[in-house]
Order: C-alpha cells, then sequence, then structure tokens
C-alpha cells in the first residue's frame, strides 16, 4: 500500500471512546476483503514514555524496576492508540471487535532510552486473504524526536490481525505445523486479574482480557490473556540483544486463571499450557539485528 497523506496528531488518542466506537459500530460492520484499508499515515511527533504506566508494564510483565531502557515490545503499547484509531475508523475494512491479533514481528535496531521522545508513527497495510478469513498488517515506526528527515527508525514492527469469517471457494488451507517441544524452563501460574493489570499499564482494555462476563459475548468462556502480555513476558525471561528482531505467532488464548510453562532452546521460544495440557499459546524467534 502507497500512503498518500501523513495526519499529525497533537496528542495520543483516547482509547475508551475508541473501543466503545468500535464496539457500537460492530453490528452494522461486516469485512470487507476486497476494501483497502485507509492510505493515511497517524504521526505523534514527541511521543514519550509515561514513568507510572512504564512502571506497572514493569512490574505486570516481570521486568526489573527503573531500567533506564524502554523494554523489546514497549513501543507497540506506545503505538496502540494510534493503531486502534485507525481500525475503529469508518474506512477501515474489518470489524474492530473480534478482530484477532495472530502475529508480530519487532525490530529494535538500538537501546531505547526510557525518557526519550521518540517521533511514532503508524498506518495500515492489507487487506490479505488468510485460510480463515482476511487479515490487516497494522505497522508502527518509532524514530529519535527530531532526527534528520529520511532518517532509519530505531524500532519498527509488524503486527497482523484477523478478522474471521466464511469466505466462498477458498480452501481452508493446512493448518499450522506443530513444532518439536523445547526443554521446559520455567512454569508461570497467572491470576485472574492479570488481564485488567496488564490492561491499566498498557492502555489495551479489550473486554475479552477483563472478566468472563465480558468476555462471553466475544465466544471466549474465560477471560484470556493479551498475547502481548505474553511476548514481554516472555522477552523478559529469555532477553533480548539491544539490535535484535522478533518474530512472534500466537497460537492460541491463554485461559485466566492459569498455568503456563515457559520453553526455550538457544533463540527459541515457546509458552505451553500447563497441567499436563498440550496447547501451545506462543512460538516466536530473538534474533541479533
Amino acid at each position: 500500500m502507497t500512503v498518500v497523506r501523513t495526519r499529525v496528531l497533537s496528542a495520543p488518542p483516547a482509547v475508551p471512546p475508541l473501543l466503545a466506537r468500535g464496539a457500537l459500530s460492530a453490528p452494522f460492520r461486516r469485512p470487507r476483503p476486497d476494501a483497502g484499508v485507509p492510505r493515511v499515515r497517524l504521526l505523534l511527533p514527541g511521543a514519550r514514555a509515561d514513568a507510572a504506566r512504564l512502571a506497572a508494564y514493569a512490574r505486570v510483565c516481570g521486568l526489573p524496576a527503573g531500567a533506564d531502557t524502554l523494554p523489546p515490545a514497549y513501543p507497540h503499547v506506545l503505538g496502540f492508540p494510534l493503531a486502534l484509531r485507525l481500525m475503529s475508523g469508518r474506512g477501515f475494512p474489518l470489524p474492530l471487535p473480534g478482530l484477532v491479533h495472530t502475529s508480530i514481528t519487532l525490530t529494535r535496531r538500538t537501546a531505547l532510552p526510557a525518557g526519550g521522545a521518540y517521533d511514532l508513527a503508524v498506518w495500515a497495510e492489507g487487506p490479505t486473504p488468510h485460510r480463515r478469513g482476511t487479515e490487516v498488517t497494522v505497522v508502527t515506526e518509532l524514530r529519535r524526536a527530531g532526527g534528520a528527515d529520511g532518517a532509519d527508525p530505531v524500532w519498527e514492527s509488524r503486527s497482523t490481525y484477523l478478522a474471521r469469517h466464511r469466505v466462498a471457494g477458498r480452501p481452508p488451507g493446512p493448518r499450522p505445523a506443530e513444532e518439536p517441544a523445547l526443554p521446559v524452563r520455567a512454569e508461570w501460574r497467572l491470576p485472574a486479574d492479570l488481564g485488567r493489570r496488564y490492561g491499566a499499564a498498557s492502555g489495551d482494555r479489550n473486554p475479552i482480557h477483563l472478566s468472563r462476563l465480558t468476555a462471553r459475548p466475544f465466544g471466549f468462556p474465560h477471560t484470556v490473556a493479551h498475547g502481548m502480555w505474553t511476548v514481554a513476558r516472555c522477552l523478559a525471561e529469555h532477553g533480548a540483544p539491544e539490535a535484535a528482531t522478533v518474530h512472534a505467532r500466537f497460537r492460541a488464548p491463554v485461559p485466566l486463571p492459569g498455568t503456563v510453562v515457559y520453553t526455550a532452546d538457544g533463540g527459541r521460544i515457546a509458552l505451553r499450557a500447563g497441567s499436563g495440557a498440550h496447547a501451545t499459546h506462543l512460538t516466536a524467534t530473538v534474533t541479533p539485528a
């Protein structure tokens, strides 16, 4: 997709009204696989991490307190309000409620000072066909504020979001192959309020993460953990070089409360269900950039 215009924002959009707008418009919207995404880039100059929310994020994700650099996945939190504004807008081809975050590839090119100012840009690409519906890619970039024109981003990500629906004439395609089991490194017991705690720290208060009652209308019998929490928690355990590429695929929701096992070998990571179950929730790779 070619971005045809840039819309400069003076402040991050407020998340609750965007979630409400997406929910209220859902009954009147259906996926439009043949429609393009809005050809606009949202730009927020001089974005900064809020110290209190960053500290809360570190606590809930098992990261060291008081670090002077941003965690590898934290710029996704900074970009989330802009991404939500795009995905809740009238011109977006997929309805916001029910969208499934299926994967993220993020690249950090250098350490990012926690107190630094960054120019944050978000846009969408697609849509593209998927064996279970239609996907859209949301791109987020971080550049040092006031840097030279055309400077490379210091952090960037590509997230895919899936709207599940039937597609006439399209074969379902093969399911992703199950990967070999990795050595177990840790077991984590996840509390029922994990989604609310991560939601407060990240701003992502999607109803499926808050309570069983709010998750049920969207087809989830239990509250489920945020996919980006699983990425952040695994990276906190594994570590990542200052310059690294992380590719993560979300395979199955993590019910709350529950138990998961963290497995890893070299640069490969998997988060699996505990208590003798065999479901894989997350697979990821960490590669020096």
